[in-house]
Order: C-alpha cells, then sequence, then structure tokens
C-alpha cells in the first residue's frame, strides 16, 4: 500500500513486535528513535523497518516535524503511530479506498482504547487527525524553548490544508507496559500543558481545537477535574467498564488536578522571580 507508516519510538521493545507485525501491507515503514537504552532499534531493524536516530536540541522541529523534514518519505501519504497503536485488516482495508479520493488532505483516525488489560467500551472515544498528505499538513509549531522535555508531538495538532475526513474502523491502543508507566508519562503531560496554557495565555491568535478551547476555559473556573469525572463516569457511561472504568477516570480526573495545581504552582514561581 503506498502509503508511509512512521513510529516515533523510545525504549519501545514491548510494544514495538506488535506495532510492526501489522504493518507488512504498507510500502514504507520508518522508526524514529530517541536513543532507546533497550531493544527497540534491534528489534525495527530486524522487522525490517528503516531505523532513523532523532535527538532534540529543545526547539523546532520535534520528533514528527524533523521526520517530514529529513526522511526520504517515498508517498505522498504518511501515517504516524506509536509503538502502542496497532492497526487491524478493517483499518488498512478502508484507508486504502480512501486514501484514493483526491479530494481528501488527510483523515481523522479514531481509537479502541485499553487501561489495565481491559478494552473500554465507554468513557470519552479517542481520536487524531494521523493520517494525511505530506504536501498538505504538519505538526503545529510551539515555542517551547526548552521549558518541555517531550521530544515529540504529543499534544500538538496537525494543520492541514484541505478537506479532512474520518475513519471508522479503530486502531488499537494498548500498552504493554506497567500502571508505573502511565503514571510518570501523565506527569510529564500535565507539565506540559500546564506551561502551554500559561504561554497560551500570553498568546494571540494561536491555533486551537474545540476540544482545547473547552478544557483551557474549564481550566480558568477550576471545575475542570470534577466536570471531567462526572462526565467520562456518568454521563458516558464508565461505570459499566467495571473498576478499570473507575480507575480510568480518576486517573484522567487526577491528571486535569495537576495541570490545574501546575499552572499556580508556576504562576507563583514567576511572581517570586
Amino acid at each position: 500500500m503506498p502509503i508511509s507508516v512512521i513510529v516515533s519510538v523510545k525504549n519501545e521493545a514491548l510494544n514495538l513486535p506488535s506495532c510492526l507485525d501489522k504493518l507488512k501491507r504498507f510500502t514504507q515503514i520508518i522508526v524514529v528513535d530517541s536513543g532507546s537504552t533497550d531493544e527497540t532499534v534491534t528489534i525495527a531493524s530486524g522487522m525490517g523497518a528503516e531505523v532513523l536516530q532523532f535527538q532534540w536540541n529543545g526547539k523546532f522541529p520535534k520528533k514528527r516535524n524533523w521526520a517530514m523534514q529529513n526522511a526520504k518519505i517515498l508517498n505522498e501519504w504518511i501515517l504516524f503511530l506509536d509503538a502502542d497503536e496497532f492497526v487491524t485488516d478493517e483499518f488498512i482495508d478502508e484507508i486504502a479506498f480512501k486514501t484514493q479520493d483526491d479530494s481528501y488532505s488527510g483523515f481523522t483516525i479514531q481509537f479502541e482504547n485499553y487501561f489495565m488489560g481491559k478494552k473500554m467500551r465507554y468513557g470519552y472515544g479517542f481520536k487524531k487527525s494521523a493520517l494525511f498528505k505530506k504536501s498538505k499538513g504538519a505538526y503545529e509549531k510551539v515555542e517551547e524553548d526548552l521549558w518541555s522535555h517531550l521530544d515529540m508531538e504529543v499534544h500538538e495538532h496537525p494543520i492541514i490544508e484541505g478537506k479532512v475526513g474520518v475513519i471508522k474502523s479503530k486502531v488499537v491502543h494498548k500498552d504493554f507496559k506497567n500502571l508505573e508507566h502511565y503514571i510518570a508519562k501523565h506527569n510529564a503531560y500535565s507539565t506540559w500543558e500546564a506551561q502551554r496554557y500559561l504561554q497560551l495565555k500570553q498568546t494571540k491568535n494561536a491555533f486551537l481545537s474545540v476540544n482545547q478551547k473547552i478544557k483551557y476555559g474549564l481550566l480558568n473556573t477550576g471545575l475542570l477535574p470534577a466536570v471531567y469525572f462526572l462526565g467520562v463516569y456518568f454521563l458516558k457511561l464508565g461505570f459499566l467498564d467495571g473498576k478499570q472504568g473507575f480507575y480510568l477516570a480518576r486517573f484522567k480526573s487526577h491528571y486535569f488536578f495537576q495541570i490545574q495545581t501546575k499552572v499556580d504552582s508556576f504562576k507563583n514561581n514567576i511572581e517570586l522571580k
């Protein structure tokens, strides 16, 4: 299939084999690594992927934009995946058909989420625009100037010129790492989001999705953690996913509580200086 798949990784030996094994129908697979210390690179090379090494200098571009600018991408269409995201045959069949329609510049991908080994059937859906033409899109530029140690575009959204459709078949999002890794990862993410929130307070004409506008608006009120929990656990029926549904709702609401408290902490530090 004439689509180039770019998988961004660092120490993903647990997830990467399952991810790459499902990409055999694509003509090009590029793994962009950030100095992994486990068997990630050996696994990627052994399974036939091209491996590029990326070292971030704290400024633009991050990993995905850098790959678009520096990799020898053979196809016009690019699919961006993380190592814990696994495509299905139904998904591949659908994108094979829909990318033939030249009126589209990109597509939004939906995910089937797993938490603590269980498929989450309820709660808020997870989606992102991770399939687009290289001539029509790139990830947004955020001026971080070393206030973040996240070398990949995690919260940055693709800016796509033209029509964006939706892929109905879902990609499986299932991390084989433990809960400790999940907590540490979201602690880092909440720091980034708090810094980004403060930056946006001083920036005009910033690109924000609808969800970001709602999220940052609720941050102003201090109600975001409670609103999220009530929404995901009751309104979106998260309680039907059992204890995993409760745990996920609590962890995510705590994630927003972390952002909220870090915003106040960073603001106090600025005032002290």
